[in-house]
């Protein structure tokens, strides 16, 4: 496949970074940057070496920092030996962080629950003790599928304490992809809830739960643990299934913590939207506990005194690294949700800022743009209503943020003095790889600016040669780094084939289309597969995209390829718009000024062929567009597919009505 991608993406707008971020932030400045990317490319060890010894607490020191005789099976830190809750709570015992708040838990109703590190640190122990008192011990594997709250994190945390491997399934996936991840990676331990409170409904975990452990394949688990959330009566296996609360009973506030291998895996996570067999995305601790620090440190400039709130759910990669383990080993107070961005209003994610006085605040550009159309349509729950002067740093995470979002962003909740982080990463490479830096970083709307210091990111063509800037190609990895993905769990053939391709000279691929501006900075252009061949021209579905939202009618826009006879694929793009959703002539109105308008930013190769209308675009509980379903709708096929993940699964009925 080709991967020149025709592009046009030009952004004049650069904003420098703020003197006051440059002068107090982990990394200062453009030259200290540069010196330390100089550093790691000079002597990767060392730089690695150092930074792993200096910033987490082991219990066994390495020698040896990166074992590559494998490759790509690359092993850090592998002959070391620590324990990844140790360092997100024991090393905080005996300093002042012991009796800070460690979480600011807020209901779905509102109502808020804190905890400090030194009684999370108990609760945690109790759990712990409570789970190895079961007769679970290091290498067991246990699913964890429950709603966001104080004790998924100590059901992790517990999990990470006795080297038991969990595997979270997020709480919006149907039993069948419960059931799917829990014979995969061969379960015996479930840890549930009765049930999730979301937008002011109750959705059941528990029933999933039994549903699934009835498929068949799943006799290893022997115990399935239920926190009592919402206290609703629930079917009871006796024997077999466990309150949380009861586990805990009369156990012991201190449990010794696990010494483990560096490489001991500390999560398998599988990853969504992809057919087949769920893939097991496994990540080892030291590994990936030091990137997520690290990036902590150096993306979000953690401070003692920041109140940080990263929106996403446990189940998600971003959870993991920016809910459970980064914010806890950096010592932070943090904000963990339970609800949704529009309940009971749409001013909740602002009116929260306001009144827990967060610092750092770290969202989807899915939520942005959604929360963008619902603050123009309704002022009284604008940004500008509330006051978000706490805010020093905001971060977008899971796709590219377009532009115009961007700039909304930055304008209306930033107030023009806080710097868009705009991150991109993987649930494969555990944390941050590419973002802008707020002591560092000119920002571009748009990009997510230059690679972290020791990633070495470039944009190859098939051969895996560098390309020219402004060309389209892969984005690869050309060096390992210490978060990185060891394998699929059970499938290391899978894993060699999808990461490391013998034809791109060992890099890591990551999957996406990418390309670099003049100033080198990487611009996003969608999956490889997301990149449209129109007429033999090739398009990123995100520079469409970003076209589309530009627009002042437009809140948000998904743009999908339907195979054509004519130009072998058509642009279809899916589009909520900030009005009042159009019918008749007024929507063909509509659709041909945004033909047009697309035509003028990109090029008239770029026109969609076909534009529909919807109040909203198929989204997960997390708030992730799911495209492969909007790939099938504008197909006109049927979507057969398993919806259960998502938020809203009438707007597909809509938007296949709305030709």
């Amino acid at each position: 496949m080709s991967t020149e991608i025709e592009s046009v993406l030009t952004e004049n707008r650069v904003f420098p970074p703020f003197p006051n971020l440059v002068k107090d932030a982990a990394i200062s400045g453009m030259d200290n940057y540069l010196a330390m990317c100089a550093s790691a490319q000079a002597d990767p060890e060392a730089f690695w070496g150092k930074l792993a010894r200096e910033n987490l607490v082991w219990t066994k020191p390495f020698r040896q920092v990166i074992d590559s005789s494998n490759a790509p099976f690359y092993r850090w830190f592998g002959d070391g030996e620590l324990n990844v809750s140790a360092n997100c709570l024991d090393r905080h015992l005996g300093t002042p962080v012991a009796n800070k708040t460690a979480l600011i838990f807020e209901a779905d109703d509102g109502q808020v629950t804190t905890i400090t590190y030194k009684d999370l640190y108990a609760r945690v122990c109790e759990f712990a003790n409570g789970i190895k008192a079961l007769g679970y011990k290091t290498g067991d594997r246990a699913i964890i599928y429950m709603p966001m709250s104080i004790e998924v994190v100590v059901a992790m945390q517990a999990c990470a304490r006795l080297g038991i491997i969990h595997s979270v399934v997020f709480g919006g996936f149907s039993s069948k992809s419960l059931h799917e991840r829990a014979v995969d990676v061969g379960a015996s331990l479930v840890i549930t809830a009765d049930a999730q409170r979301r937008g002011g409904k109750e959705i059941p975990l528990k029933s999933a739960v039994d549903e699934a452990l009835a498929m068949g394949g799943c006799e290893a688990v022997r115990n399935v643990i239920v926190y009592r959330r919402t206290g609703g009566n629930v079917a009871w296996h006796e024997g077999r299934d466990r309150w949380m609360h009861e586990v805990s009973a009369g156990q012991p506030p201190e449990c010794p913590a696990v010494p483990l291998n560096a490489e001991h895996p500390l999560f398998i996570l599988y990853t969504s939207g992809s057919t087949g067999k769920p893939k097991g995305v496994q990540h080892a601790s030291g590994g990936f506990l030091l990137w997520a620090l690290l990036t902590m440190q150096w993306t979000f400039d953690a401070k003692d005194s920041d109140v940080f709130w990263c929106t996403a759910d446990v189940g998600w990669v971003t959870g993991h690294t920016y809910v459970t383990y980064g914010p806890l080993a950096a010592g932070l107070t943090q904000v963990v949700f339970e609800g949704v961005p529009t309940y009971p209003d749409v001013g909740r994610f602002w009116e929260m800022i306001e009144r827990h006085k967060v610092t750092v605040f770290y969202t989807a550009p899915t939520a942005i743009r959604s929360l963008t159309k619902a603050a123009e349509a309704s002022p009284a729950y604008h940004p500008r209503e509330y006051n978000l002067t706490s805010l020093r740093i905001i971060g977008s995470v899971g796709e590219p943020i377009n532009p115009e979002a961007w700039m909304w962003y930055y304008t209306n909740v930033g107030k023009e003095r806080c710097p868009v982080l705009d991150t991109w990463w993987q649930t494969e490479t555990g944390a941050h790889m590419i973002t802008p830096l707020p002591g560092v970083t000119p920002l571009k709307p748009g990009s997510c600016t230059l690679p972290l210091p020791g990633i070495e990111a470039a944009v190859v063509d098939e051969a895996g040669e560098d390309v020219e800037q402004g060309k389209g190609g892969f984005l690869v990895m050309k060096q390992p780094w210490p978060g990185m993905i060891r394998t699929i769990w059970g499938d290391p053939e899978r894993f060699k084939k999808s990461y490391f391709p013998p034809e791109l000279k060992g890099y890591y691929l990551a999957g996406d289309g990418a390309q670099r501006d003049s100033d080198g900075y990487f611009w996003i252009m969608g999956r490889i597969d997301d990149v449209l061949n129109v007429s033999g021209h090739r398009l990123g579905t995100m520079e469409v995209e970003s076209a589309l939202v530009a627009h002042q009618l437009v809140a948000e826009a998904a743009v999908v390829g339907r195979p054509d006879d004519t130009t072998g694929e058509a642009v279809v793009a899916f589009v909520v718009l900030t009005c009042t959703l159009p019918e008749g002539d007024e929507a063909a109105r509509i659709a041909a000024e945004l033909r047009n308008w697309v035509a003028k930013e990109i090029g008239p190769i770029a026109k969609p062929r076909e534009i529909r209308f919807g109040d909203n675009l198929p989204k997960t509980r997390s708030g992730k567009i799911m495209r492969r379903l909007l790939r099938v709708v504008a197909k006109g096929e049927v979507v057969t597919q398993d919806v259960s993940t998502l938020e809203n699964p009438a707007i597909l009925d809509q938007l296949s009505q709305a030709r």
